[in-house]
């Protein structure tokens, strides 16, 4: 993947939607939409915001942040660093 974000912008793939089983077939469409993701790539930032994250860290995001783009079939997001609520820390 040969992507680098612009500015502030940071790009997250989401981790899988959690599938409740017990014979109840769930289909996509349904799932909750994950809230969670691993940053893939970011920018340099502007001179009013710094970057924070980095490559590698899991974060926790809004709803119905970030524009959902595909690279070589895997879903990615792309949002600011400002729609980013949270790093988690393991």
């Amino acid at each position: 993947m040969n992507i680098k974000p612009l500015s502030d912008r940071v790009l997250i793939e989401p981790a899988k939607a959690e599938e409740v089983v017990g014979g109840i077939i769930i289909p996509d469409t349904a799932k909750e939409k994950p809230l969670k993701g691993i940053v893939k790539a970011v920018g340099q930032g502007t001179k009013d915001e710094e970057m924070v994250v980095k490559t590698g860290d899991t974060v926790l995001y809004g709803k119905y942040a970030g524009t959902e783009i595909e690279v070589d079939g895997a879903k990615l997001l792309m949002m600011r660093q400002s729609d980013i609520l949270a790093i988690v820390e393991e």
